[in-house]
């Protein structure tokens, strides 16, 4: 098939089809036939959407046909459904045996790995069947042990569905997460509650609230006397989610206090990496909580990952510099973060969806070219973050009709069906 030929030999093809010669195209579209032949060849390649139009115009053809094919994907309506469905279940059946609590906890491990590396689809299939697992071994052996358990996986629940365009969905999620850590009386279990609470909060637009959320979460879990909160980590993210909601709301300066505030606890949780000690041994530091106590403690708990340190606090400060207005300062910190060390430490897909948001800096300042390279490199990063969360498809179309945009772009758009 056409399609499935390098863009040179497509237009090749196109161009004899047309009855052309090399001279002849070369002609039409102002170029030297030495050109044509590199494009041809692939020794010369198509790097902007405006020459991909160009030739397109020239062999007249939808630039579509340029293009390669890549297979569909698959609408997370389904996973959704499902999900509501499981939401919508109050009765939790008595199982026929007691559950298994280590299987549980590796199902659980399973998914938040399935989110650090963006697989959407996958966990819109698991985690219906995953809620009911919970749900029911906290009701055949309630207590802290199984509460631990039931709160990540709604705290998974919401920020998948914040993934995918179902906010008001989320905040159902995260509040039944919240209400069972707020039962159990554990701040830091609250505290893990409140990081997709606020997520969800943000995503409905209730700015004020969020932060009123993270900071007052954060408060608790700081000892009485000691200016060192117990769990440093789990803090600095609830004073990031804090400092994106102020400044979802432009208050310059309680956001620029409350990144003071994340920055000076990222320099005691392993400011060189970015990330603290639990997750360079593979445990994400806002997740590694006692297991004992109350079990695994959570999905992607940081803006838009699972790391806390120098670099998702970076990462949090662009993504408030754009939304404050000031994009040109925010495109300046984001060239400076991926020349830093921490940011390669951070996972996938935190990396993958801070590259959107910087995507929209770059856009909002006028810079087409570095929008679109910075959107082919989040879709490089983690693939599903750009292809199967819907909001993603209106800042594609957007870069892709620009003429500077880069080439790859237009393959994007198109495979998002945005041209």
């Amino acid at each position: 098939m056409v399609n499935e030929l390098p863009v040179g030999r497509r237009v090749a093809q196109w161009r004899i089809r047309r009855n052309m010669t090399q001279q002849q195209f070369a002609d039409r579209i102002g170029k030297s036939k030495s050109w044509v032949d590199k494009v041809e060849r692939g020794v010369r390649r198509l790097e902007r959407v405006s020459s991909l139009r160009e030739v397109a115009e020239a062999l007249r053809i939808e630039m579509d046909a340029l293009l390669p094919e890549r297979p569909g994907r698959a609408v997370p309506g389904a996973g959704v459904e499902r999900l509501r469905a499981a939401l919508a279940r109050y009765h939790v059946p008595t199982p026929t045996r007691p559950p298994d609590l280590a299987e549980l906890r590796v199902r659980i491990e399973h998914a938040e790995q399935s989110y650090r590396h963006a697989r959407y689809p996958a966990l819109l299939t698991v985690l219906p069947d995953l809620l009911d697992a919970a749900r029911e071994a906290r009701a055949t052996l309630p207590g802290r042990t199984t509460d631990g358990l039931l709160v990540p996986v709604y705290g998974l629940i919401a920020v998948t569905l914040i993934k995918v365009d179902q906010p008001e969905l989320a905040w159902l999620a995260a509040d039944r997460g919240m209400s069972v850590a707020l039962a159990v009386g554990e701040p830091r279990l609250a505290g893990v509650a409140t990081v997709p609470l606020v997520q969800a909060l943000r995503g409905v637009g209730r700015h004020r609230s969020a932060v009123e959320a993270a900071v007052v979460a954060a408060h608790r879990l700081r000892p009485p006397g000691d200016a060192r909160p117990a769990d440093p980590s789990l803090v600095g993210v609830l004073l990031s989610q804090a400092a994106l909601a102020a400044a979802g709301r432009g208050d310059e300066s309680g956001t620029r206090e409350l990144i003071l505030r994340a920055r000076a606890l990222a320099t005691t949780t392993g400011a060189d990496t970015g990330l603290s000690r639990s997750a360079v041994e593979g445990r994400d530091a806002d997740v590694a909580a006692p297991r004992a106590a109350v079990g695994n403690l959570g999905p992607g708990l940081s803006p838009g990952g699972a790391s806390f340190g120098s670099a998702s606090v970076a990462a949090v400060e662009v993504v408030a510099e754009t939304a404050l207005g000031h994009v040109a300062a925010a495109t300046v910190r984001h060239e400076r973060l991926l020349a830093a060390e921490g940011w390669r430490w951070l996972p996938p897909e935190h990396r993958a969806a801070y590259l959107l948001d910087a995507a929209r800096a770059y856009t909002l300042a006028g810079d087409m070219f570095r929008a679109g390279r910075t959107l082919l490199e989040a879709e490089r990063t983690a693939r599903s973050e750009v292809h199967d969360r819907p909001g993603v498809r209106d800042l594609v179309a957007v870069v892709a009709r620009a003429a500077t945009a880069p080439a790859g772009l237009a393959r994007l758009a198109a495979d998002l069906h945005v041209t």
